[in-house]
């Protein structure tokens, strides 16, 4: 569970106000030999400037004009990918790498904030409805996860799977954490037992991502619409849940719900 957060051309032009477009060619250096007068037969440098013929200069002009009339094709520039932020998985902490992948950041919640949720949620208890965190290794439950979002100003609204995904307003969701089965891994063997796994999905530059944290990198998911029929297709599973992450004010005014 490390983290890997997941190039357009520059169009320079030419400078103008040479000599060619005054219609004179560079200085040339020619060398005449020296005579008479007991020089001695040194050479003397002697500059001269050869100028266009006006023919040439009135055809240049013509040509410069009729290709300033030709339109332009604009520049080409190169679509940069949206940098993704997408931490994996590093012991049981799902729950911990769900909220920063949501978040987009790796600094939005630490193993020691929700260790310190937890032991604030059961501070006597050895055994209690939040997982068995006692070391800090992570498996922490929905309680730890909503009382962290809290913390940033924002609510955890659970799903009744009962009702149509399409119900949700997906302009007013933050990103989507699921609650799904996953096979155990002991190193690189699968085990044939299952344990629930969090996940976090969210879009980032116009594209819904499922982040899961035990993938090699996100995921695309696409459109709204294609995100729809992904979580329909996930609230089919067995022992599958879903959390919306809304703002409070969100919340308050139900406005995650379309139909509201």
């Amino acid at each position: 569970m490390g983290s890997a957060p997941y190039p357009a051309g520059e169009w320079k032009g030419k400078g103008r106000g040479s000599l060619q477009e005054l219609g004179c060619m560079p200085w040339k250096i020619s060398k005449q030999k020296g005579g008479g007068g007991g020089g001695g037969g040194g050479e003397v440098a002697v500059e001269e400037k050869r100028c266009k013929d006006p023919r040439e200069s009135q055809q240049q002009d013509l040509s410069s004009s009729s290709s300033s009339l030709t339109p332009q094709a604009p520049p080409q520039s190169c679509l940069t990918p949206p940098a993704i932020y997408h931490e994996k998985q590093r012991r049981e902490l799902c729950a911990l790498h769900a909220l920063n992948n949501v978040f987009q950041d790796g600094t939005a919640f630490s193993r020691d904030t929700l260790q310190e949720i937890y032991q604030r949620l059961s501070p006597s208890t050895l055994v209690t409805p939040h997982k068995k965190s006692m070391l800090g290794n992570g498996n922490y439950d929905v309680n730890v996860i909503m009382a962290a979002l809290q913390t940033r100003g924002f609510e955890a609204v659970w799903w009744d799977k009962r009702r149509d995904v399409g119900s949700i307003e997906l302009s007013n969701v933050t990103g989507f954490i699921l609650n799904v089965p996953s096979n155990l891994r002991w190193g690189p063997l699968r085990l044939p037992l299952k344990r629930q796994h969090w996940i976090g999905v969210r879009e980032v530059g116009g594209v819904y991502y499922n982040l899961d944290s035990k993938l090699r990198s996100p995921q695309p998911i696409g459109s709204p619409d294609e995100l729809r029929k992904f979580l329909h297709q996930q609230l089919r599973g067995k022992n599958c849940e879903l959390l919306l992450v809304v703002s409070e004010e969100v919340e308050a005014h139900q406005t995650w719900r379309s139909d509201s």
